[in-house]
């Protein structure tokens, strides 16, 4: 099957800073592809969570999830292809897994964070293809230097190592769709064009042996 021709749902994934927003819209460029950026929505957990992360982690989370399952069920309806900007896995497997890590979390709201998260994921369908962006923390603080967010300047770099180990390990135990790796530490896809041009060839090369 041309995947030209068939509706297709791909996802890109990648820690703070390595360029899933960007990457998305020129994909949508590139190959016809509607894009979906990461649903804004209001938690209204959030002022409490930041004031007692241990007491209020589980009930933010759970907000998050319900609401890019409620984004993942309407890629998967959309009637022509897409592109997302973030996938509803790394909300659990990254930043859920990270607050318990953490000691922000506890095993009993982990445990039950964990059985709902798996069993609604369980019946939505996954992407057609993840395509993972990695890079080393220090190419992720030179990414978040240069778009200038205020509010990502002060993120620590022990932060974002361990956002690259949970990443790592989740994409090294996913099976339920192939995953093309991108290491973006000597890409620079906004300014060279060649980059660009082997991003593409290379989510080309991966969709034509996908089994639609």
């Amino acid at each position: 099957m041309d995947y030209t021709t068939q509706k297709t749902f791909i996802a890109v994934a990648g820690n703070i800073g390595v360029g899933k927003s960007t990457l998305t819209r020129l994909l949508s460029r590139a190959f016809g592809w509607e894009p979906f950026y990461e649903a804004a929505a209001e938690n209204p957990y959030l002022a409490d969570f930041y004031a007692d992360m241990r007491t209020w982690s589980f009930h933010s989370q759970v907000f998050y999830l319900g609401k890019r399952l409620e984004h993942h069920r309407l890629l998967i309806d959309h009637r022509a292809s897409v592109v997302q900007d973030r996938t509803v896995y790394e909300d659990a497997e990254i930043f859920a897994r990270n607050l318990y890590e953490q000691g922000r979390m506890t095993d009993r709201d982990y445990d039950a964070y964990r059985r709902l998260y798996r069993a609604v994921s369980s019946f939505l369908p996954p992407p057609d293809l993840i395509v993972y962006l990695r890079a080393s923390t220090p190419t992720l603080q030179a990414h978040i230097a240069k778009r200038g967010n205020e509010y990502e300047l002060n993120i620590a770099p022990e932060y974002l190592d361990q956002l690259n180990r949970l990443y790592d390990a989740w994409i090294e135990d996913w099976t339920a769709c192939p995953v093309l790796t991108i290491d973006m530490d000597n890409l620079d896809f906004i300014r060279r064009d060649d980059d660009l041009d082997s991003i593409f060839a290379q989510v080309k090369d991966t969709l034509i042996t996908l089994p639609y």
